[in-house]
Protein backbone atom coordinates (compact mmCIF):
# COMPACT_ATOMS: atom_id res chain seq x y z
CA UNK A 1 0.00 0.00 0.00
CA UNK A 2 1.45 3.16 -0.95
CA UNK A 3 1.71 5.93 1.78
CA UNK A 4 0.90 9.67 0.25
CA UNK A 5 2.92 12.60 1.78
CA UNK A 6 1.29 15.88 1.73
CA UNK A 7 3.88 19.10 2.16
CA UNK A 8 2.47 22.48 2.87
CA UNK A 9 5.01 24.79 1.08
CA UNK A 10 5.71 28.52 1.38
CA UNK A 11 4.71 30.48 -0.97
CA UNK A 12 7.26 31.24 -3.56
CA UNK A 13 8.32 34.71 -2.62
CA UNK A 14 8.67 33.51 0.46
CA UNK A 15 10.98 31.05 -0.44
CA UNK A 16 12.99 33.24 -2.71
CA UNK A 17 13.42 35.91 0.31
CA UNK A 18 14.83 33.00 2.26
CA UNK A 19 17.05 31.77 -0.49
CA UNK A 20 18.13 35.63 -0.69
CA UNK A 21 18.96 35.61 3.04
CA UNK A 22 21.13 32.67 2.82
CA UNK A 23 23.13 34.22 0.44
CA UNK A 24 23.65 37.25 2.50
CA UNK A 25 24.68 36.04 5.13
CA UNK A 26 26.72 33.15 3.79
CA UNK A 27 28.55 36.48 2.33
CA UNK A 28 28.16 38.60 5.33
CA UNK A 29 30.30 36.06 7.39
CA UNK A 30 32.45 34.56 4.76
CA UNK A 31 34.93 37.38 5.94
CA UNK A 32 35.98 37.59 9.86
CA UNK A 33 35.28 40.97 11.66
CA UNK A 34 37.91 43.65 11.78
CA UNK A 35 36.98 44.30 15.49
CA UNK A 36 40.24 45.78 15.42
CA UNK A 37 38.89 49.41 14.14
CA UNK A 38 36.57 49.44 17.57
CA UNK A 39 39.06 47.63 19.97
CA UNK A 40 38.69 50.10 23.67
CA UNK A 41 42.02 52.59 23.83
CA UNK A 42 42.84 54.12 26.85
CA UNK A 43 43.37 58.37 26.59
CA UNK A 44 47.41 58.79 27.69
CA UNK A 45 48.11 61.21 30.58
CA UNK A 46 47.56 64.57 29.93
CA UNK A 47 50.65 67.07 30.75
CA UNK A 48 49.00 68.27 33.60
CA UNK A 49 49.10 64.95 35.09
CA UNK A 50 52.35 65.08 33.93
CA UNK A 51 53.69 67.64 35.82
CA UNK A 52 51.84 66.84 38.92
CA UNK A 53 53.66 63.57 38.99
CA UNK A 54 56.35 65.19 38.11
CA UNK A 55 56.42 67.24 41.26
CA UNK A 56 55.12 64.53 43.35
CA UNK A 57 58.33 62.20 42.60
CA UNK A 58 60.92 64.99 42.05
CA UNK A 59 60.07 68.19 44.08
CA UNK A 60 57.05 67.48 46.53
CA UNK A 61 58.52 64.56 48.50
CA UNK A 62 61.50 64.08 50.46
CA UNK A 63 63.85 66.52 52.16
CA UNK A 64 65.63 67.83 48.88
CA UNK A 65 61.52 70.15 48.67
CA UNK A 66 63.04 72.52 51.70
CA UNK A 67 66.42 71.31 51.72
CA UNK A 68 67.33 75.54 50.91
CA UNK A 69 65.14 76.67 53.59
CA UNK A 70 66.50 74.84 55.81
CA UNK A 71 69.95 75.61 54.94
CA UNK A 72 69.28 79.32 54.97
CA UNK A 73 67.86 79.20 58.44
CA UNK A 74 70.78 77.31 59.90
CA UNK A 75 73.11 80.50 58.47
CA UNK A 76 70.70 82.85 60.47
CA UNK A 77 71.22 80.78 63.48
CA UNK A 78 74.98 80.78 62.83
CA UNK A 79 74.99 84.51 62.60
CA UNK A 80 72.58 84.69 65.57
CA UNK A 81 75.51 82.85 67.98
CA UNK A 82 78.06 84.79 66.53
CA UNK A 83 76.09 87.67 68.01
CA UNK A 84 75.54 86.28 71.76
CA UNK A 85 78.86 86.47 74.25
CA UNK A 86 80.42 88.65 75.92
CA UNK A 87 82.35 90.05 73.29
CA UNK A 88 79.42 90.42 70.47
CA UNK A 89 78.85 94.01 71.12
CA UNK A 90 82.35 94.82 69.62
CA UNK A 91 81.64 94.62 66.22
CA UNK A 92 79.28 97.78 66.51
CA UNK A 93 81.45 99.90 68.54
CA UNK A 94 81.77 103.47 66.66
CA UNK A 95 84.91 103.63 65.27
CA UNK A 96 84.87 107.10 66.27
CA UNK A 97 85.29 107.02 69.65
CA UNK A 98 88.10 107.35 70.90
CA UNK A 99 88.49 110.50 69.36
CA UNK A 100 85.50 111.30 70.75
CA UNK A 101 86.79 111.22 73.78
CA UNK A 102 90.13 112.04 73.54
CA UNK A 103 88.53 115.50 72.08
CA UNK A 104 85.95 115.62 75.18
CA UNK A 105 88.68 114.96 77.74
CA UNK A 106 91.01 117.47 76.21
CA UNK A 107 88.36 119.95 76.46
CA UNK A 108 87.75 119.09 79.88
CA UNK A 109 91.74 119.30 80.90
CA UNK A 110 91.73 122.89 79.13
CA UNK A 111 88.92 123.96 81.55
CA UNK A 112 90.36 122.49 84.23
CA UNK A 113 93.87 124.39 83.80
CA UNK A 114 91.95 127.35 83.44
CA UNK A 115 90.57 126.54 87.06
CA UNK A 116 94.01 126.21 88.69
CA UNK A 117 94.97 129.67 86.84
CA UNK A 118 92.40 131.28 89.02
CA UNK A 119 93.42 129.46 92.18
CA UNK A 120 96.82 131.48 92.24
CA UNK A 121 94.81 134.75 90.81
CA UNK A 122 92.95 134.35 94.55
CA UNK A 123 96.58 133.25 96.44
CA UNK A 124 97.56 136.44 94.99
CA UNK A 125 95.12 139.12 95.63
CA UNK A 126 95.19 137.32 99.14
CA UNK A 127 98.60 137.46 99.46
CA UNK A 128 99.24 133.65 100.21
CA UNK A 129 100.62 133.44 96.67
CA UNK A 130 102.79 130.32 97.33
CA UNK A 131 101.87 129.70 101.01
CA UNK A 132 100.34 126.43 102.52
CA UNK A 133 96.88 127.71 101.74
CA UNK A 134 97.64 128.02 98.12
CA UNK A 135 98.91 124.47 97.52
CA UNK A 136 95.96 122.92 99.89
CA UNK A 137 93.60 124.68 97.17
CA UNK A 138 95.17 123.29 94.20
CA UNK A 139 95.71 120.02 95.38
CA UNK A 140 91.73 120.08 96.25
CA UNK A 141 90.74 121.19 92.90
CA UNK A 142 93.38 118.99 91.61
CA UNK A 143 91.69 115.87 93.51
CA UNK A 144 88.15 116.95 92.38
CA UNK A 145 89.21 117.38 88.86
CA UNK A 146 90.92 114.05 88.47
CA UNK A 147 87.50 112.45 89.83
CA UNK A 148 85.43 114.13 87.55
CA UNK A 149 87.54 113.45 84.38
CA UNK A 150 87.42 110.20 85.52
CA UNK A 151 83.35 109.88 85.43
CA UNK A 152 83.43 111.80 82.49
CA UNK A 153 85.95 109.22 80.53
CA UNK A 154 83.94 106.33 82.33
CA UNK A 155 80.37 107.67 81.09
CA UNK A 156 81.44 108.11 77.71
CA UNK A 157 83.38 104.55 77.74
CA UNK A 158 79.29 103.14 79.43
CA UNK A 159 77.44 105.07 76.49
CA UNK A 160 79.39 103.54 73.71
CA UNK A 161 79.33 100.05 75.11
CA UNK A 162 75.22 100.65 76.17
CA UNK A 163 74.52 101.32 72.44
CA UNK A 164 76.96 98.65 70.68
CA UNK A 165 75.33 96.41 72.91
CA UNK A 166 72.43 97.07 72.27
CA UNK A 167 72.77 97.00 68.40
CA UNK A 168 74.30 93.42 68.85
CA UNK A 169 70.69 92.85 70.19
CA UNK A 170 68.89 94.20 67.93
CA UNK A 171 71.23 92.33 64.98
CA UNK A 172 70.62 89.14 67.15
CA UNK A 173 66.96 89.31 67.23
CA UNK A 174 66.71 90.19 63.35
CA UNK A 175 68.85 87.08 62.65
CA UNK A 176 66.90 84.76 64.89
CA UNK A 177 63.93 86.21 63.20
CA UNK A 178 65.04 85.57 59.71
CA UNK A 179 65.84 81.99 61.06
CA UNK A 180 62.59 81.43 62.08
CA UNK A 181 61.15 83.08 58.98
CA UNK A 182 63.24 80.44 57.01
CA UNK A 183 61.91 77.73 58.99
CA UNK A 184 58.57 78.56 58.61
CA UNK A 185 58.51 78.78 54.73
CA UNK A 186 60.01 74.91 55.27
CA UNK A 187 57.36 73.74 56.80
CA UNK A 188 54.72 75.22 54.33
CA UNK A 189 56.60 73.64 51.55
CA UNK A 190 54.83 70.49 51.34
CA UNK A 191 51.69 71.84 51.74
CA UNK A 192 52.30 73.80 49.11
CA UNK A 193 53.52 71.46 46.81
CA UNK A 194 50.50 68.93 47.44
CA UNK A 195 48.25 71.53 46.58
CA UNK A 196 50.07 72.26 43.37
CA UNK A 197 49.90 68.59 42.96
CA UNK A 198 45.89 68.28 43.42
CA UNK A 199 45.08 71.01 40.90
CA UNK A 200 46.99 69.37 38.33
CA UNK A 201 45.96 65.99 38.77
CA UNK A 202 42.34 67.00 38.82
CA UNK A 203 42.30 69.55 36.17
CA UNK A 204 44.73 66.99 33.73
CA UNK A 205 42.20 64.27 34.82
CA UNK A 206 39.26 66.32 33.52
CA UNK A 207 41.40 66.77 30.23
CA UNK A 208 42.05 62.99 30.33
CA UNK A 209 38.32 62.59 30.43
CA UNK A 210 37.32 64.38 27.29
CA UNK A 211 40.12 62.91 25.58
CA UNK A 212 39.02 59.68 26.64
CA UNK A 213 35.29 60.61 25.90
CA UNK A 214 36.46 61.24 22.31
CA UNK A 215 38.21 57.77 22.05
CA UNK A 216 35.24 56.43 23.14
CA UNK A 217 32.75 58.02 21.06
CA UNK A 218 34.67 57.07 17.97
CA UNK A 219 35.24 53.37 18.97
CA UNK A 220 31.38 53.70 19.33
CA UNK A 221 30.61 54.95 15.95
CA UNK A 222 33.12 52.50 14.72
CA UNK A 223 31.62 49.40 16.45
CA UNK A 224 27.96 50.31 15.15
CA UNK A 225 29.56 50.73 12.03
CA UNK A 226 30.82 47.35 11.37
CA UNK A 227 27.48 45.87 13.11
CA UNK A 228 25.20 47.55 10.73
CA UNK A 229 25.13 44.13 7.95
CA UNK A 230 24.54 42.04 10.67
CA UNK A 231 21.70 44.85 12.36
CA UNK A 232 20.10 45.27 8.90
CA UNK A 233 20.10 41.13 7.93
CA UNK A 234 18.66 40.32 11.08
CA UNK A 235 16.57 42.48 10.82
CA UNK A 236 15.56 40.81 7.47
CA UNK A 237 15.16 37.29 8.56
CA UNK A 238 13.04 38.42 11.47
CA UNK A 239 10.69 40.35 8.70
CA UNK A 240 11.42 36.91 6.69
CA UNK A 241 9.74 34.39 9.75
CA UNK A 242 6.72 36.82 10.24
CA UNK A 243 5.87 36.32 6.91
CA UNK A 244 6.37 32.84 6.56
CA UNK A 245 4.57 31.99 10.35
CA UNK A 246 1.98 34.57 9.52
CA UNK A 247 2.42 35.32 13.23
CA UNK A 248 4.30 39.44 13.73
CA UNK A 249 7.51 39.34 14.05
CA UNK A 250 9.68 41.04 16.93
CA UNK A 251 13.37 42.02 16.44
CA UNK A 252 15.74 42.24 18.94
CA UNK A 253 18.96 44.27 18.72
CA UNK A 254 22.36 42.46 18.77
CA UNK A 255 24.77 45.58 19.83
CA UNK A 256 24.26 46.91 23.19
CA UNK A 257 25.13 50.21 23.69
CA UNK A 258 28.26 51.82 25.36
CA UNK A 259 27.46 54.99 27.24
CA UNK A 260 27.22 57.80 25.14
CA UNK A 261 29.22 60.95 24.71
CA UNK A 262 26.58 63.00 26.57
CA UNK A 263 26.87 60.64 29.87
CA UNK A 264 30.85 60.64 29.63
CA UNK A 265 30.30 64.42 29.39
CA UNK A 266 28.34 64.79 32.53
CA UNK A 267 30.91 63.20 34.18
CA UNK A 268 33.60 65.46 32.89
CA UNK A 269 31.47 68.58 34.36
CA UNK A 270 31.08 67.20 37.51
CA UNK A 271 35.03 66.04 37.42
CA UNK A 272 35.92 69.90 36.48
CA UNK A 273 33.24 71.36 39.15
CA UNK A 274 35.19 69.27 42.23
CA UNK A 275 38.44 70.26 40.68
CA UNK A 276 37.44 73.81 40.48
CA UNK A 277 35.96 73.74 43.82
CA UNK A 278 39.83 72.50 44.83
CA UNK A 279 41.11 75.13 43.43
CA UNK A 280 38.55 77.95 44.83
CA UNK A 281 39.43 76.28 48.61
CA UNK A 282 43.16 74.82 48.35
Amino acid sequence: MSVQQTQVLPPQYVEDLQKDLGTQLTALTAAPLATDKFAPTVATQDPAQQAAYQIATTQGQGIGAFQPYITQAGAYDKAAAGLSGAGAYSPFMSPYQQDVIDATLSEYDSQAAQGLAGIGQQAAMSGNLGGGREGVMRAQYQNKSDMNRALLQSGLLQQGFTQANQLANQAFGQQMALGQNQQGLAAQVPGLYGQDISTLGSAGAGQQAQTQAVLDATRERNRLRAYEPYERLGFQQSGVASIASGAPGQYQSMVTPNPTPLQNALGIASLGLGAYKAFQNP
